[in-house]
């Protein structure tokens, strides 16, 4: 997977008068070009070829040229081949994500190649859902079925079409506009652009709101989200319509592993899991750079598997998400996984973090040296809002604070709705 270019657009929303109701009818926020050819295949087997050669001692990070460093800005590190959509580690879905997809209807296998639902969600670019009715499929439908406990969604990203060819895409048809139900309930009309691509459209979050009592939230009742076919993009072989992937990011993710410690506004450390809405601590005024006092306002624990453990020149180590963002020396923010950081406010356009970069603390840097992938379930938590601030010391780093922007359609909590 390669994303040639990025195309920021403006969020528009009209009314879509739909069977008496109005609803809003949204376009992408932006839009990711997907990349494919030939020559893509070739960078991805040359970064590829990396690690294995780091592996074997023939080079070392620091004596790598300036080509070879880009080509793990090209193709990150984190994905695995050229159809890996999210990446190892990836943050949202390490906390939970929709369990189950279905479909109104699928067309039958052919040969190796099938169509089911859950291709629609297998994070992989090469595999496609292709509805099964006659004709262009108007009124067919996917479904992802989230546990109430899962985090809160607020990007839903459509990769329209069947996108593994340009051939493939062409031949068959896509869709042009989808309707998004909450719980059977109508929520919004979305407009697809035609092109083999990454859409993103932004809502306020859906999802459970009320998350401060985890026990309780896993008693609550599922929800899902439907997506019904209203037009179409025509192919020029065949009418069946394809939709690639659709898959979500939300909120709720930027963590830190039980443990961490927090410094206090008296100096003293408290683990990241004994503090409390009201405590003040220290953070890091980046235009004067000074230490300041904060109140938290706002506190998050959440479940997740597969963090990472950042390993620094001191000794020190953090074990936190993949897209928490870091103050890092000459970089500003930076995460692992910028675009997973950039829904939460003042992460907009940050960095990526490397092996090598120096870390912000509150007293001076510290160099990274080792990434540590670490397997299993964990309880994190994080700070969500301070009374000011946008950062905190974690383990003795400067650290943002997980603000989730506010778009530009209020959805309505799923925990609200009626259930079936």
């Amino acid at each position: 997977m390669m994303k040639t270019t990025l195309l920021f657009l403006s969020i528009t929303c009209y009314q879509f008068q739909l069977s008496g109701q109005d609803l809003p009818e949204l376009f992408p926020s932006s839009v990711q070009e997907l990349d494919f050819s030939q020559a893509a295949k070739a960078g991805w087997e040359k970064r590829n070829m990396l690690p294995m050669q780091m592996n074997r001692g023939e080079i070392q990070w620091e004596s790598m040229t300036s080509d070879q460093r880009a080509l793990f800005d090209t193709y990150p590190e984190v994905y695995k081949d050229i159809w890996d959509i999210v990446g190892g580690g990836d943050g949202w879905y390490n906390s939970g994500g929709p369990y189950q997809v279905t479909a109104s209807s699928s067309l039958s296998s052919q040969g190796t190649n099938t169509y089911e639902a859950i291709n629609a969600h297998d994070l992989n670019y090469e595999n496609a859902w292709v509805e099964g009715a006659k004709g262009y499929g108007i009124g067919e439908y996917l479904t992802y079925h989230f546990k109430a406990a899962s985090p809160r969604v607020t990007d839903i990203i459509i990769v329209n079409g069947y996108v593994k060819s340009v051939s493939a895409y062409r031949n068959n048809s896509r869709v042009k506009k989808l309707r998004v139900y909450l719980n059977d309930l109508p929520l919004a009309v979305l407009n697809l652009e035609d092109r083999i691509a990454n859409q993103v459209f932004k809502l306020d979050p859906i999802g459970t709101s009320d998350r401060s009592d985890w026990d309780a939230m896993e008693k609550l009742p599922d929800w899902k989200l439907k997506f019904e076919i209203l037009e179409v993009y025509k192919g020029t072989k065949y009418d069946d319509v394809v939709i690639s992937e659709i898959y979500f990011d939300g909120m709720d993710v930027l963590c830190f592993a039980k443990g961490t410690e927090v410094l206090m506004a008296d100096q003293d450390l408290k683990p990241i899991e004994a503090l409390k809405i009201g405590d003040s601590i220290t953070y890091a005024d980046i235009q004067t750079q000074h230490m300041k006092k904060a109140r938290i306002e706002g506190l998050e624990k959440v479940i997740h598997h597969d963090l990472v453990k950042y390993r620094f020149e001191s000794g020190r180590t953090v074990t936190v998400t993949q897209d928490h963002p870091f103050q890092v020396r000459d970089k500003g923010w930076a995460s692992l996984q910028p675009r997973k950081s950039s829904q939460y406010q003042g992460f907009d356009r940050i960095a990526t973090i490397q092996i090598g970069d120096y870390f912000l603390t509150y007293k001076g840097s510290d160099r990274l040296v080792a990434i540590d992938p670490i397997k299993g379930a964990q309880e994190t938590y994080t700070i969500t809002q301070l009374s000011q601030g946008t950062n905190f010391i974690a383990n003795g780093l400067i650290v943002g604070v997980e603000v989730v922007k506010k778009n530009h359609m209020q959805a309505t909590s799923a925990k609200d709705l009626p259930k079936e």
